[in-house]
């Protein structure tokens, strides 16, 4: 980090007017967002997971979590390397890799994924819906002449309950009533007469959703259907679908997971917009290849990552990652345009205001992002009457 000095309310400024002209917009949120309103983050998630965990399924657990490096050992890397074994053992009791058959880490993953679903399910009850009800409610007010979309690496059902609760339409490509499938052909068309309305706000889980479920076909393939809320109390066997498993998937047809990179890529290569980034600390390869590769071929993209703490920052920057069109925000530092620095104590203005603690920016917090959007929209009393 260079000696360079950032105007943090200048900064402000100019991510106020970048949204009052843009046409197109995107956010992507990761688990942050969540844990800003009371659910557990990754490291969290892991380490309530492990201390639920029973007998042979902790011993196997705790055999495959000291395998990993020390950056992947947390829930979702875990779960990766059980269904590798899963899918090289074929799931036999017959068959071991790395001294677990294939039978004991169906079980485990089994077991991992209802634990998942009992602690988010549970958090559920105190989160904070407020804050995700303000920010949809502001998304909504935002007129643009592009669907907005919203990506997300979060398995809780906060956004959901929040667009309902406000009844506000959203789309996330299923379909159907008594167990709704998903249909790529409403994310792959490209007429406007194949796709809903353009009013209705997208909304793409990409490491699944605790409302997700794998349906075994007679051809012993996978779909994946969306159940409504209790359906795992009612279908206690029923395997829920977080973080992609390498290759269950219905060979015909397109699954979520595909589905959605292909939307990330197509909403981050079509020409001008903006792609706000909150909660996500760029520890995904896949998204973090979608997204570079994106700021890379289409110089009219702005993307800007808000973080709570400067390590994630720090380490983009220390990559070369830090490109002209990508705006990094973190708590004492900042790259723009390219050029890394530390926020420079400025004179206060009213936008700066409520968000400057102490020489830090708050903004990595969720809460505080959303009061940002709220403030600049000026429509902050439309926002909180709808959400009363």
């Amino acid at each position: 980090m260079n000696n360079y000095k950032h105007n943090p309310l200048r900064e402000l400024l100019e991510i106020r007017n970048q949204l009052s002209y843009t046409k197109r917009l995107g956010f992507l949120f990761g688990a942050g967002t969540s844990k800003a309103m009371g659910i557990s983050d990754i490291a969290s998630l892991t380490k309530k997971v492990e201390d639920s965990l029973q007998k042979d399924c902790k011993k196997d657990f705790d055999s495959i979590k000291k395998s990993l490096d020390n950056e992947s050992q947390h829930i979702e890397a875990i779960l990766n390397q059980i269904r590798l074994i899963r899918q090289l053992t074929n799931e036999k009791a017959t068959k071991s890799f790395d001294g677990i058959n294939g039978e004991r880490a169906t079980n485990l993953d089994k077991a991992i994924c209802n634990k998942i679903y009992e602690i988010i399910s549970g958090e559920e009850q105190t989160a904070n819906l407020k804050i995700a009800k303000s920010f949809i409610s502001w998304l909504n007010w935002v007129s643009r002449d592009f669907t907005k979309e919203i990506f997300t690496t979060n398995y809780d059902l906060i956004l959901e309950k929040s667009f309902e609760d406000l009844l506000i339409p959203f789309y996330d490509g299923f379909i159907g009533a008594y167990e709704p499938f998903f249909c790529h052909e409403t994310l792959d068309g490209k007429s406007k007469y194949d796709r809903p309305p353009i009013s209705w706000i997208r909304l793409w889980k990409l490491h699944g959703s605790l409302g997700w479920f794998w349906k075994k076909k007679e051809d012993n393939t996978y779909r994946v259907i969306r159940l409504s809320s209790g359906a795992k109390e009612k279908l206690p066997d029923s395997e829920l679908v977080i973080y992609p498993s390498r290759d269950k998937y219905e060979s015909s047809r397109k699954q979520p997971f595909t589905s959605y990179f292909d939307r990330l890529k197509e909403c981050l290569i079509s020409g001008e917009g903006i792609f706000i980034i909150s909660g996500y600390s760029f520890s995904d390869d896949h998204i973090n290849e979608v997204i570079f590769n994106a700021l890379n071929q289409n110089n009219r993209l702005q993307v800007i990552g808000f973080f709570y703490d400067d390590n994630p920052l720090e380490k983009i920057i220390s990559e070369g990652k830090n490109f002209p069109n990508l705006t990094l925000i973190g708590p004492s530092k900042a790259s723009i345009s390219g050029i890394a620095g530390e926020w420079k104590h400025t004179k206060k203005g009213d936008l700066l205001d409520p968000f400057w603690d102490k020489d830090k920016l708050k903004l990595g917090d969720f809460k505080e992002l959303v009061n940002f959007l709220i403030l600049c929209s000026g429509i902050k009393d439309k926002i909180e009457n709808q959400i009363k």
